[in-house]
């Protein structure tokens, strides 16, 4: 009898040494996955609500501007108004051309979800995030600048109204600046939740990635190596 108590604390011990890492890798994968899949549904949410917001406004602005460069009293402002019909058309058709990428990555996440394949759900954030940082970049902005550029000149040099081609840039490039800057950023909100970080230990290396959270009478961090 002594025999048997003195050996079950040891396995109880090494039961808890292998199951206790496994259980919180398990618990984190899970909390991971549920990040993912919250972040990708307010996206496709956001994304939806930027399609139809800035196709609507840009619909409007296409159908008034093509009114006034007919029927408005003035002739600059039938001038201004040919100006902008053309801006708002180029705009709505990149709006039916260049769709967010958060609805077909919900699909395709939900896919990796049912198979629990979480490396490559992690890749696909990944992807997802990337996207959206560039859809934010200078590069983004490149299109707008040279569209409003032009619409300046043609108003400022080519009816000789320096004033209002200036207005007419500043005016589009704002509204350009706001389309940039409503898009849904999700994705990389949740992906960079996790940091990267390397555990030094002499000659051995070990690379992971952590992120803290933070809820009610509690602090934690999840690792992932």
């Amino acid at each position: 009898m002594p025999a048997i108590i003195h050996r079950t604390p040891n396995a109880l011990l090494l039961f808890l040494l292998l199951v206790a890492p496994t259980a919180a890798l398990a618990q984190s994968n899970q909390q991971e996955w549920a990040a993912y899949d919250d972040a990708l549904a307010r996206g496709e949410r956001q994304a939806q609500i930027w399609q139809y917001g800035w196709t609507g406004v840009y619909t409007v602005s296409l159908a008034t501007s093509a009114y006034e460069a007919s029927e408005a009293d003035d002739s600059d402002d039938r001038f201004d108004a040919r100006v902008g019909t053309v801006k708002s058309a180029l705009a709505l058709g990149g709006m039916f051309i260049d769709s967010q990428p958060h609805p077909a990555a919900r699909r395709e996440f939900e896919r990796l979800q049912a198979v629990g394949d979480l490396e490559q759900a992690r890749a696909l954030m990944r992807e997802v995030a990337e996207e959206e940082r560039a859809r934010r970049s200078w590069q983004a902005r490149v299109s707008s600048v040279v569209v409003n550029t032009l619409g300046g000149l043609v108003i400022g040099v080519g009816d000789d109204r320096p004033d209002d081609g200036a207005i007419s840039f500043a005016v589009g490039m704002l509204v350009s600046e706001l389309q940039l800057r409503t898009q849904p950023t999700q994705a990389g909100s949740a992906w960079n939740r996790f940091q990267p970080a390397r555990l030094s230990m002499g000659d051995v290396h070990l690379d992971y990635q952590y992120a803290w959270t933070f809820v009610p009478n509690q602090v934690g961090v999840h690792i992932r190596y």
